[in-house]
């Protein structure tokens, strides 16, 4: 993959350093699209929604110089240096967002609580921390969390309550980008209805989320050159209007503007921090878009061209505004030179759609780690990208967002509350970030706790008090982003709490395999050809429904094997390290178990899966009969698919297959079972339980066991969300009473 080549790799693979820096400098080019958009769209609004409000301009500059002080160091502070330098350090193995984080505290801690380590996880590559000594705070840190329960849960509903605000930034970010850039034709306009705005605002938003199905990578061309015409042009109008109007705004270097600025505006300035803080919007999707590109793409980006063409325009339009303070409320339009306003407006306005790509993209991310960990109802994920895996694409949020936007637009119609509601949303994940590094920094990197409480004073310190200022413009449309972020929260809680509830029916109600042999001569149990491959949550004895099933329909296959799907907290699990066989009952009854294990942002191909796992069978069975032993085996690298990436198994034919199971010359007993019970028919049995609360449960369980129900009546099935093909499934139904 792209993301994780680096210049060592590329010389040993047989590359050169060129290619590497080519291909760094192509997902560079591309993250401008994909990653960089929000935060490059925010000059359109951030002074406006600052002046909205009762602060006024007076002859002495000291307002406007104050508020491109405030601007520029909060650029400096939070994107450059908090994020290019600690937070994107802070990657998972290539992924970032919230869950990124929590999912490397979980490997090198006990705080997890959605999947806390087990012996299986433990012999997977990609889950082993590297051996340090740990610090006398880490040590007093990982211990309060292996002590208290209800710690681990408060971290887990953080990092539910971050990815909430995530998604409730998807749907902030697209109606106020597009909504703001569309405003500016009032400024040749003004007759202009507003009606008429919303309406265009609406067409452009649909476009938008009508063409993600192409995927980030085509979608990534398309916008780049865009957003790359856009930042040339208010970085040039920034240059223009700088030694135009008023060179000295460069003064505003000073932070000692920032105390003159408070000294004079007092409590009304502090109000205004609602709106500089929109010049923050889009910096999370620096760290949550990581899995789209590689850090040093998002690197150079920023450094080389985003941050510098930011800076130019901010000072620009401060430029403007100190010489034409009646223009304050529209003050970036009409910066721009009348030649030239047609073409910027129209690049504005293709901008703001760009805009909406990063925390759309974003939300892709989020979405697919959650429902990696069983954290969110099963959707449909589709890959986009044969070259860089995390470039993904989600119909089902894809249009549940899309329905949202034109909610808000049409709701609101005013930018200055969505402005509201929006900064609140994005600095709110931003604090929740630095929070996870706290944990990050002293027990992952085992830093002394003073590097640990520094950064949280530094960043920490500046996002509270601009989410206190924020807060004080709840009841002005903050509510949006606190209300979506509790919704999203309480979902992923109850369909968690749900998938616990009916995991640990399954284990507490598992079946064993001798009283089930035991009672087949009185129920008559016949064997049929074929393979059936049995899907379960639990990693020994049969489930509950498979005996269920048996009990009343007294047959089953000829061979058999019980598939358990496990998620670890890890992004990939290494496609040699997926599969575990193990064999169940006596030789003769052709009964198996297979564990395979998925990262979170691993891909799920029922084809390829159906190959991988017979030839699995096929391998374990070969290897039993030189050994003369049954043991659970970690699969060999050398195997006929271990050996080929996931994009390069193909299946393979009958006649294929049947040349590739021979050991040696002759061909193992067994291994010739499978394959005839393989060319009869692969069939798929799975579980379709309806769960309910017991009668003597509180309210509370028996709400959320009710809402988990409902949610999983109205998302993907279980079937659909495997890929299973519908001809060859067996639905099994059956009640739990948890």
């Amino acid at each position: 993959m792209a993301r994780q080549m680096d210049p060592e790799s590329a010389s040993a693979s047989g590359g050169s350093r060129m290619n590497f820096y080519a291909a760094t400098l192509c997902l560079a080019y591309q993250s401008l699209g994909i990653v960089y958009g929000d935060l490059s769209i925010s000059p359109i609004y951030a002074y406006k929604s600052t002046f909205s409000g009762g602060l006024q301009l007076y002859e002495e500059d000291i307002e406007i110089l104050g508020v491109l002080s405030m601007v520029l160091w909060t650029l400096t502070l939070i994107p450059l240096c908090k994020y290019m330098i600690f937070v994107l350090a802070a990657d998972d193995h290539g992924e970032g967002g919230s869950f990124a984080l929590y999912s490397l505290l979980c490997r090198h801690s006990r705080m997890g609580f959605l999947n806390t380590i087990n012996p299986s996880q433990e012999h997977i590559s990609s889950c082993r921390s590297e051996m340090s000594k740990d610090t006398r705070t880490s040590l007093l840190i990982k211990q309060f969390f292996e002590k208290h329960k209800n710690s681990r849960v408060v971290l887990v509903l953080v990092v539910f309550l971050g990815t909430g605000m995530i998604i409730g930034d998807g749907i902030l970010t697209p109606t106020m980008s597009v909504l703001s850039a569309v405003y500016g034709i009032k400024v040749k306009v003004p007759e202009l209805h507003e009606n008429y705005t919303v309406l265009i605002a609406c067409i452009i938003l649909v476009s938008l989320f009508a063409v993600q199905h192409y995927g980030t990578h085509r979608v990534g061309f398309l916008f780049a050159p865009i957003m790359t015409a856009w930042l040339l042009c208010i970085s040039g109008v920034g240059i223009y209007n700088i030694f135009r109007w008023n060179p000295g705004v460069i003064c505003a270097l000073s932070p000692h503007y920032i105390y003159k600025f408070f000294k004079k505006t007092g409590r009304v300035g502090f109000s205004s921090l609602g709106g500089i803080v929109l010049c923050l919007t889009g910096t999370e999707a620096m760290f949550a878009d990581l899995g789209h590109f590689s850090k040093l793409s998002i690197r150079v980006a920023f450094t080389g061209f985003i941050y510098p063409c930011l800076v130019l325009a901010y000072m620009g339009e401060a430029a403007f505004l100190s010489k034409h303070k009646m223009d304050l409320h529209r003050s970036f339009y009409m910066a721009i030179p009348e030649v030239i306003f047609w073409p910027v407006f129209i690049i504005a306005t293709l901008a703001s759609v760009v805009a909406s790509q990063a925390i759309i993209s974003a939300t892709f991310s989020i979405v697919s780690q959650c429902r990696g960990l069983r954290c969110f109802p099963r959707v449909k994920i589709k890959h986009t990208s044969n070259q860089i895996f995390g470039q993904i694409y989600i119909p089902e949020v894809n249009w549940i967002l899309m329905v949202l936007c034109l909610a808000v637009i049409i709701g609101f119609r005013d930018t200055d509350m969505i402005g509201n509601a929006y900064g609140l949303a994005a600095v709110s994940v931003m604090f929740i970030t630095t929070c996870l590094m706290f944990l990050i920094i002293s027990t992952v990197w085992k830093q002394n706790i003073l590097v640990a409480s520094l950064f949280v004073i530094i960043f920490g310190s500046l996002e509270l008090l601009y989410i206190s200022a924020c807060l004080s413009k709840v009841h002005k449309g903050g509510w949006v982003p606190l209300c979506s972020a509790f919704i999203i929260m309480s979902l992923m809680s109850i369909w968690n709490y749900g998938t616990v509830k009916k995991d640990a029916f399954e284990l507490e109600n598992k079946v064993p395999l001798d009283r089930l042999l035991s009672s087949g001569p009185s129920i008559g149990i016949a064997r049929v050809p074929g393979i059936c491959l049995v899907y379960s949550n639990i990693p020994s004895g049969l489930p509950p429904m498979f005996a269920h099933f048996v009990t009343n329909f007294p047959t089953f296959h000829q061979t058999l094997i019980f598939v358990t799907l496990q998620s670890f907290m890890v992004p990939k699990v290494p496609v040699n390290e997926r599969f575990v066989v193990s064999r169940v009952g006596l030789p003769e009854m052709l009964i198996f178990r297979c564990l395979v294990r998925y990262g979170y942002k691993d891909a799920r191909d029922c084809y390829k899966f159906e190959i991988q796992l017979i030839e699995e069978v096929a391998e374990f069975l070969k290897q039993e009969a030189h050994s003369k032993e049954m043991a659970v085996r970690e699969p060999s690298p050398n195997h006929m698919f271990g050996a080929l990436g996931d994009d390069e198994v193909s299946i393979a034919s009958s006649e294929q297959w049947r040349n590739e199971i021979k050991v040696g010359s002759v061909e193992c007993q067994e291994v010739t079972k499978l394959k005839e019970c393989r060319e009869a028919g692969v069939a798929y049995m799975i579980g379709n339980n309806y769960i309910v609360a017991r009668p003597i449960s509180p309210f509370l369980k028996k709400f959320a066991i009710s809402v988990y129900n409902f949610l999983r009546r109205n998302c993907r099935r279980p079937a659909n969300a495997l890929g299973i093909p519908h001809p060859t499934l067996l639905e099994v139904g059956m009640l739990y009473r948890v």
